[in-house]
């Protein structure tokens, strides 16, 4: 059965129906520490609590101009917080208004009256409000004057080193993508709609799915990935180019464009994840289609034999 979520956006007065438990965050990744935190959260539905995630429509670091490219998009996030039974979603608005919001009034106007908060957890990292000013220990300080219980979680580490979303971008970034998987504790995914591409490999006979990721989201080094696709059919092994196909456009657009394994339908049009398992080659441009096609030929037969993990 679809778990259905409320999601709140582009409101800065809503006033949510019952006590709630509340995890604060950027969920960028939504890697093993954030789930963490969405996993206490879900514990407290047993005491009648709406599972809340309270995050921002715009990443901080963004806001303030720093990093603008995003692990995983809002639609991306949004399916990863209803598949695992959260019950409201805040994507709370950023701006030079709620940014100047005194930490204090954000507990008590926020928390405390419009989530109803009757549990919070939060990371050692948290900051909320002006200058980021709030953290753990000020919720903590008002959790008897509010009514609410306070659950500090720790990061979780592998390899000995917390799993933090700026780690799990650094990674992307080198390509490194059986870390990243092991920081999600899922495959790295890149979702969106199959558009219409020049329709190279249908003629050469490997037709492919092209996706146009949005903008923000952060796609690892150009080249030809292992990869898994999810579509509403079912799950395909594929082999992926990530890049700008040098060989036979000089269009500077990132695409994503995938073989399907055993796919034989149409797919034009359709949503589909292409999940981003290892790095195989880096995109090159080549002298001929007939030399591509070669290289293809070869990536496709190297996939067959890919053990597939997860």
């Amino acid at each position: 059965m679809m778990r259905t979520m409320q999601i709140i956006e582009q409101s800065t007065t809503f006033r949510l129906s019952g006590r709630t438990a509340v995890a604060i965050g950027k969920f960028d990744g939504v890697h093993l520490g954030h789930q963490a935190l969405i996993h206490r959260i879900i514990e407290q539905k047993d005491r009648g609590l709406l599972a809340t995630v309270f995050t921002f429509d715009t990443s901080a670091s963004a806001f303030f101009g720093g990093e603008e490219k995003e692990l995983t998009t809002r639609a991306e996030k949004r399916e990863i917080f209803r598949q695992m039974g959260v019950d409201v979603l805040i994507e709370f608005p950023l701006n030079q208004t709620t940014a100047a919001t005194e930490p204090e009034e954000f507990v008590h106007r926020y928390v405390a009256k419009q989530m109803q908060a009757a549990y919070i957890c939060a990371g050692p990292d948290l900051s909320f409000g002006k200058r980021g000013a709030g953290n753990y220990a000020l919720l903590a300080h008002y959790a008897e004057a509010y009514d609410y219980q306070v659950e500090l979680i720790d990061k979780v580490l592998l390899d000995g080193e917390a799993v933090s979303s700026t780690r799990v971008r650094d990674a992307v970034r080198r390509g490194e993508m059986e870390t990243v998987s092991r920081m999600l504790g899922t495959p790295y995914s890149v979702t969106g709609r199959v558009e219409h591409g020049k329709k190279l490999g249908r003629r050469i006979g490997m037709p492919t799915a092209n996706l146009l990721p949005e903008h923000d989201k952060l796609l690892p080094p150009n080249g030809v990935y292992y990869s898994r696709v999810i579509t509403e059919d079912g799950e395909y092994k594929g082999i992926s180019n990530v890049g700008c196909k040098p060989t036979v456009s000089d269009e500077n657009v990132m695409g994503v464009e995938t073989y399907l394994y055993g796919f034989t339908g149409t797919i034009y049009g359709k949503t589909i994840s292409v999940q981003l398992l290892s790095f195989r080659r880096p995109e090159q441009r080549f002298d001929s289609v007939e030399s591509l096609k070669a290289q293809l030929a070869q990536d496709i037969a190297a996939g067959e034999n890919f053990v597939y993990f997860l």
